[in-house]
């Protein structure tokens, strides 16, 4: 750590922002600091380092100290575990990386923008974060707040005291040469070997040889929902992630019994349940979904959700962002796959652009194969909507995401064409958001070449809230600047009917039968 610039506290220019790198901890996101939550949520800048996948860890661990209007600055390294073309190979790569990386923040910071850094653990602990503290931390007032490793995360979780008297703790990455690793682990002291994951098979032969992997336990996912311990020797290759470790605890520690599995989870068989929660509030929840509630051990949902669904202390929750639809998915199934019962809530119907299909998706690797999933269905917001203004859904009808993050917009404009060729009434999903604010523009426009300006449309936004506001106005009359993610839009088709009722309230519906149609009555 000598090669690292030393912090300062004074600023090289009064307008400089200031630089923290904050510690998360080991995954539970209330082993996060009281300190690192309040600069968390402080900060102008949040910047976190993720795969290209784009999913990060730290991001959802800090997601419940996070504040809307935050720059966040996702770095999304360019080579993890696969090769590269890089002419200077992986270091190489990771060099350009970091170099990038500096120049992002650094425009942040010299705009007078404070930054912080979040990183899994503690920072200086190898972390990532002190890449960026040696090529920032000299040119800018710089703060690092430490954070709970791994390390104390898994003893705590084992149970067993990590050193005694006068013991010495050995921390090991698991990158060592085999030889290297059953040289250091051939004393009697503690050690640690982590860095896992593809490294597994090694560090379990180095364990063997150095004579000591009866003694030695294996942790994973520590703090988390997703925490699995078991005698390092019992551990299937197969699967080990990089978030896991190797312990050999103190040896006075032995007497202390060995942590056991929780017995009713391990008679019987998890599954994994997505429920819809409905637009908003118990109201709207089916009784099949409050029963599946009750049941659960585990809770899994978007924060937002999650916080709809009242507080049981005999159940777990696990928040999340709103974009880790995937990682959510997997860690579902693999709390059902180690005898849970897991509720993934959406809000909504699960089925209709949420979390049923991700959970799908997601159960049909081999490693949940077993796992059994079921959907329970809830009220959608189109019908939630609908039923506000009367029956525009009375016909046929199309459903549709206006976001292009799952699918081009090339694609979105082709099928707003072809719905509104088709005469089918549309409800928009995800019209927009902080980032997306040109498509109602573009949609409203492409139905226009096809739809008379006189069209009814519904816009209802957080329908069973406490902020419900419904509007009905004609489709030439739609205006994007009065669209946000809160809203569902329901355009009307040349059939679909405006009235307003003696109290001035429109009913809009559209009739059963379509022009065309013979005179069988209606069923």
């Amino acid at each position: 750590m000598s090669q690292l610039p030393a912090t300062t506290d004074q600023p090289t220019s009064p307008a400089t922002g200031r630089l923290t790198g904050v510690g998360l901890g080991p995954g539970d996101p209330e082993l996060v600091t009281v300190k690192a939550a309040r600069l968390i949520g402080a900060a102008d800048v949040i910047a976190f380092h993720s795969a290209r996948h784009g999913r990060s860890i730290a991001r959802s661990v800090a997601e419940p100290y996070l504040r809307p209007g935050q720059i966040e600055e996702p770095l999304i390294y360019p080579v993890t575990t696969e090769t590269t073309e890089h002419a200077g190979g992986y270091a190489g790569a990771m060099e350009d990386f970091y170099t990038a990386a500096t120049e992002r923040l650094a425009a942040h910071l010299d705009a007078g923008r404070d930054v912080v850094v979040i990183a899994e653990g503690d920072p200086m602990f190898y972390g990532s974060y002190m890449h960026l503290h040696k090529r920032l931390a000299h040119r800018y007032p710089c703060e690092v707040v430490p954070g709970v490793t791994s390390v104390s995360g898994a003893s705590a979780a084992l149970g067993r005291p990590l050193v005694e008297h006068e013991e010495i703790l050995t921390v090991l990455p698991g990158t060592l040469p085999a030889e290297v690793l059953a040289e250091r682990l051939g004393g009697a002291d503690p050690a640690v070997v982590m860095k896992l994951g593809r490294t597994f098979d090694k560090v379990q032969q180095a364990f063997a040889a150095a004579g000591r992997l009866d003694e030695a336990w294996y942790v994973e996912r520590a703090s988390t929902g997703q925490q699995r311990i078991l005698p390092l020797a019992d551990v299937d290759p197969a699967g080990v992630p990089y978030f896991s470790l190797a312990l050999l605890p103190s040896r006075g520690g032995n007497a202390i019994p060995a942590p056991q599995p929780d017995p009713a989870r391990a008679e019987r068989r998890g599954e994994v349940v997505v429920v819809g929660l409905g637009p908003a509030g118990r109201d709207w929840l089916t009784p099949e979904v409050q029963a599946e509630l009750a049941a659960a051990d585990e809770l899994v949902g978007y924060t937002t959700y999650l916080n709809r669904v009242p507080v049981n202390p005999r159940q777990r929750r696990h928040a999340s962002d709103n974009q880790v639809e995937s990682e959510r998915a997997a860690f579902a199934l693999d709390l059902a796959k180690h005898g849970a019962r897991v509720v993934v809530v959406s809000s909504g119907d699960p089925g209709v652009f949420a979390m049923a299909s991700a959970v799908l998706e997601m159960a049909g690797d081999e490693q949940w194969r077993d796992v059994e999933v079921r959907v329970c269905p809830g009220l959608t917001a189109a019908q939630a909507v609908a039923s506000r203004v009367g029956a525009p859904l009375g016909h046929d009808f199309c459903v549709l995401s206006l976001s292009d993050r799952l699918k081009p917009w090339e694609v979105i404009a082709e099928r707003l064409a072809a719905v509104a060729r088709a005469d089918l009434v549309l409800a928009i999903y995800n019209p927009a958001s902080k980032s997306r604010t040109w498509q109602v523009e573009k949609a409203r426009n492409l139905l226009l070449e096809h739809r008379s300006p006189d069209t009814p449309v519904v816009i209802g936004r957080d329908v069973g809230g406490p902020e419900e506001t419904v509007r009905v106005l004609r489709l030439a009359e739609l205006d994007p600047e009065q669209i946000d993610m809160r809203c569902l839009l329901i355009i009307g088709s040349s059939q679909t009917r405006l009235r307003y009722r003696p109290d001035g309230q429109p009913t809009v519906y559209t009739p059963r039968r379509y022009p065309g149609a013979g005179a069988a009555p209606l069923d």
